[in-house]
C-alpha cells in the first residue's frame, strides 16, 4: 500500500510538470485530463502522511471541479436526464445519514451547557448572516452570484464541523448539540434571514424556502433518528457506509453545480473565491473572539468558531436548486464548500498542535 502511495505522489509532480508545460505553451485548455490526474495522484498519496490525509478529500474535489470545468457537458446531462435533479435526492441521503449518527443525547447538551449553546446559536445566525450581506453588496459580484453569499451564511453547520471540532480537540459535546438544534432551527431562521438580507437581490419566497429545508433537511434527519433508534444495533454497516455516500454525494453535488455555472465561474471566479475565504475567515475569528469575550473557556470558543465559520454548503446548493438559480446563486455554495474544508481542517490540525486543558 505505501507504494502506491508513494508511486501516486511520483506520478502528481509528473502530472504537474505537464500541466505546467501545457501553460507554458499556451494550451492549458487541453489540459484537462493532466489536471484531473494530477489531482487524484496528489489526492491518493496524501494518504500517507497523518497530518495532510485530512486534506484527501479536499484535493478530490478539485479533480471533479477541474472534470467539470473541462468537459461541462458530462455533467450536465445524460441523454435526456438532467443531472441536477439528483441534487435534492443525494442531499436527503446525506441528511439521512446525519440523522443515523445522531442521538437524543446530542439535544441534551443545551441543559448541560446552556450558556455555550446560546451564545453558539446567537453567533451562527448572526456573523455569517451579516457578514454575508456585507460582502453581498461590498463585492460587486452580480446579484444573484451575490446572493448565494448569503445564503451560505443562512445556512446552519453541517456535519464537517464536528469532524473538525473533534481534530482540533475542542468540545465536541458542544458542537454536536449546536450543529443539531442549528438544523432544526434552520427552516425558520434560513427563510426568515433571507427574506431579510435579500430579498432585493432575488425574489424570496418564505413558505416555499422553509417547506425546502423541511424536505430536504429535517424530514430525513427525523427517520435517521428514528432509524438509529430502532436499528442501531441491526445494521452496523451504515456507520461504515454513510460517511462514504455522504463524500461522494457531496462531491458529485459540487461537480453539477460546477458544469451548470461554468461560464460564470470563469467570469468571476477569482472575485467569488476572494469573497468566500473573507466570509469563511471571518466566521472563525468573530465566532472565537466573540465567545471570549463573553467568558467561554477556549475549547467552546475553539467549537463555536468552527460551526461558525463552516456553514451546510450542501443545503445551500440544494435551496438555489430549489430557487431555480443553481448556475448562479448556487456557485458560493460549491466553492465556500471545498474552501472551508481546506481551511477547517488547517485550522483543526494548528489547534490540535496547541491543545488546552479541559477546564480552560
Amino acid at each position: 500500500m505505501k507504494q502506491i502511495y508513494k508511486s501516486s505522489l511520483i506520478l502528481s509532480v509528473v502530472f504537474a510538470l505537464a500541466v505546467l508545460v501545457f501553460i507554458v505553451i499556451g494550451e492549458a485548455k487541453n489540459a484537462g485530463l493532466l489536471v484531473i490526474a494530477l489531482f487524484v495522484c496528489f489526492s491518493i498519496s496524501l494518504v500517507q502522511f497523518p497530518k495532510l490525509k485530512g486534506f484527501s478529500f479536499t484535493v478530490l474535489i478539485f479533480a471533479t471541479v477541474a472534470a467539470a470545468m473541462y468537459y461541462p457537458s458530462n455533467f450536465s446531462q445524460i441523454g435526456s436526464f438532467d443531472l441536477k435533479k439528483l441534487i435534492v435526492p443525494l442531499l436527503m441521503i446525506i441528511m439521512f445519514g446525519m440523522g443515523t449518527s445522531m442521538s437524543i443525547k446530542d439535544f441534551a447538551g443545551v441543559l448541560k451547557m446552556p450558556k455555550g449553546v446560546f451564545v453558539g446559536l446567537l453567533c451562527q445566525f448572526t456573523i455569517m448572516p451579516f457578514v454575508g450581506f456585507g460582502l453581498a453588496y461590498l463585492s460587486g459580484l452580480p446579484k444573484e452570484i451575490a446572493a448565494g453569499i448569503l445564503l451560505v451564511g443562512c445556512s446552519p453547520s453541517g456535519l464537517a464541523s464536528n469532524v473538525m471540532s473533534y481534530i482540533s480537540g475542542a468540545n465536541l459535546a458542544l458542537s454536536l448539540t449546536l450543529t443539531a438544534i442549528a438544523t432544526l432551527l434552520a427552516p425558520i431562521m434560513t427563510p426568515f434571514l433571507m427574506k431579510l438580507l435579500a430579498d432585493e437581490l432575488v425574489p424570496i419566497d418564505f413558505w416555499a424556502m422553509q417547506w425546502s429545508i423541511i424536505k430536504i433537511v429535517i424530514i430525513p434527519i427525523v427517520v435517521g433518528l428514528i432509524f438509529n433508534r430502532l436499528f442501531h444495533h441491526k445494521f452496523k454497516i451504515l456507520e461504515k457506509i454513510m460517511p462514504i455516500v455522504s463524500m461522494a454525494g457531496i462531491a458529485f453535488i459540487i461537480t453539477i453545480i460546477t458544469a451548470a455555472g461554468r461560464e460564470s465561474l470563469l467570469q468571476i471566479g477569482l472575485a467569488l473565491i476572494a469573497v468566500v475565504a473573507i466570509h469563511n475567515t471571518s466566521g472563525y475569528v468573530l465566532g472565537y473572539w466573540a465567545s471570549r469575550a463573553v467568558g467561554l473557556d477556549q475549547r467552546s470558543a475553539r467549537t463555536i468558531a468552527i460551526e461558525v465559520g463552516m456553514q451546510n454548503s450542501g443545503l445551500a446548493s440544494g435551496l438555489a436548486l430549489e430557487m431555480g438559480r443553481v448556475a448562479t446563486t448556487g456557485l458560493a455554495p460549491s466553492v465556500f464548500g471545498p474552501f472551508m474544508n481546506i481551511s477547517g481542517s488547517a485550522l483543526a490540525t494548528y489547534w490540535q498542535s496547541k491543545k488546552v486543558p479541559a477546564n480552560q
